[in-house]
């Protein structure tokens, strides 16, 4: 292993990575020579994202997509395998957040934001598993939240879409484990990012989309040994 780029050779596919949190682990895993490949639904900021990371050197391919829709990820997935090879990390990371009484909600919403943070994982990592599978390696990385684990007013399908995340990937690391694929959540709390209003919090002492990007490069160079199944992430202080 090249210790000053350790995933050299290897491909790494993104979603949600047009920005924020997604677009600091595309950032970090191209700094450490993975192969990246991008996703997100818009294409405009996805092609920035794009841009500023091969201006970067990293080798990157981009394609506009919406993880719930299963034949736009089987498109992702085989144009990506086509063109840079297979994916060897999956890094779960697309998400909407939506936050209000659970009554005000309109079942679109409710839609939305599960298809998005539930069922959008599902299809990738239902998409990359049977190559993972078949070469017997591989790292599956949900970006999940703290949400996952507390609940809080207005906080209804939010956090019934992570808790949901939370059963997935630790039914998911149980179904794979034996193939020598190691599926992991993180979950960060308060992130400053445009995700969602943080109104009378300090950025500052928040964490930063880097933080997480930091946790994503430790898991994907654990020793083949072992697999750390969930980080909690947190800020020194509170905002």
């Amino acid at each position: 292993m090249n210790a000053e780029r350790p995933l050299a050779g290897q491909v790494a596919l993104i979603t949600g990575a047009s920005r924020g949190i997604g677009l600091a682990i595309a950032r970090r895993l191209g700094e450490m020579g993975a192969r990246l490949g991008l996703c997100a639904r818009d294409a405009e900021q996805l092609a920035h994202a794009e841009a500023e990371l091969r201006r970067s050197g990293c080798e990157t391919l981009a394609l506009a997509a919406d993880v719930t829709r299963t034949a736009e990820v089987g498109a992702l997935v085989q144009h990506v395998n086509e063109t840079l090879g297979e994916v060897d990390i999956l890094v779960n990371n697309a998400g909407v957040g939506l936050f209000a009484p659970l009554y005000e909600l309109r079942e679109e919403d409710w839609d939305r934001v599960m298809d998005t943070n539930l069922k959008g994982v599902y299809l990738c990592s239902r998409a990359v598993a049977p190559q993972m599978i078949r070469r017997r390696r591989g790292h599956i990385i949900n970006i999940s939240s703290l949400a996952g684990k507390n609940a809080f007013a207005g906080g209804g399908v939010y956090c019934a879409s992570k808790w949901g995340l939370q059963g997935l990937t630790a039914c998911l690391a149980e179904d794979l484990r034996g193939y020598g694929i190691r599926v992991s959540a993180v979950c960060p709390g308060t992130v400053a990012t445009e995700f969602s209003p943080h109104a009378g919090k300090d950025p500052k002492k928040m964490l930063q989309p880097e933080d997480v990007a930091h946790v994503v490069a430790m898991l994907v160079t654990q020793a083949a040994q072992s697999f750390v199944s969930e980080v909690e992430l947190r800020p020194t202080q509170k905002p």
